[in-house]
């Protein structure tokens, strides 16, 4: 988590207002904003936890609950591949954000990158009752993705170096990206 929370750190507009979907306990957000005080999080979520670390409500999964151009950013850790299509989600981001989409997900393209992201996944988030669908998408599918909701990547790294050796040999090899995202 500290790992990825300073690789999305710099990815935000100074003290922009974020709206982190599918933020669960706000665990990821809080550890953003020790990076940049600046910074305020909420987040929305399908599950509700007992305890966050961030002001977090419910919403339906597809509809984001708030008025378009409301925060300046909408950040995504590891949701959108949880949902039958990432595209109603990042369409519902350009609406509300004014000046950015953060992303972090996953890439399926390389041997066996199917079989290894469905084992993390399932690993993560099946005792957590998260929804798995493994809808993950190849690089092309992203990007052909991001054109067609008018969206530009003026960011993108995909070598993150999350796992430490000897696990980083399987579990980071191309897996994940990481994305800043602005309207054309």
């Amino acid at each position: 988590m500290r790992v990825l929370a300073a690789q999305l750190a710099p990815l935000f507009p100074a003290s922009a207002s974020v709206l982190d979907v599918g933020c669960g306990d706000g665990s990821i957000a809080r550890a953003i904003m020790e990076h940049r005080g600046d910074l305020t999080l909420g987040g929305v979520d399908v599950l509700l936890r007992p305890h966050t670390h961030i002001p977090v409500e419910r919403f339906d999964g597809s509809r984001l609950p708030r008025p378009d151009a409301s925060v300046d950013a909408v950040l995504f850790v590891d949701v959108l591949h949880h949902t039958d299509d990432p595209a109603i989600l990042l369409a519902e981001a350009r609406r509300v954000a004014r000046r950015c989409i953060v992303i972090k997900d996953h890439l399926r393209d390389g041997l066996l990158a199917g079989p290894t992201l469905r084992f993390m996944d399932w690993v993560g988030n099946a005792p957590h009752g998260v929804a798995l669908p493994y809808n993950y998408w190849p690089e092309t599918r992203w990007r052909d993705t991001f054109v067609k909701l008018g969206l530009t990547p003026a960011a993108w790294h995909a070598r993150l170096g999350l796992y430490p050796f000897p696990a980083s040999l399987a579990f980071d090899r191309g897996l994940h990206f990481v994305a800043r995202l602005e309207k054309i």
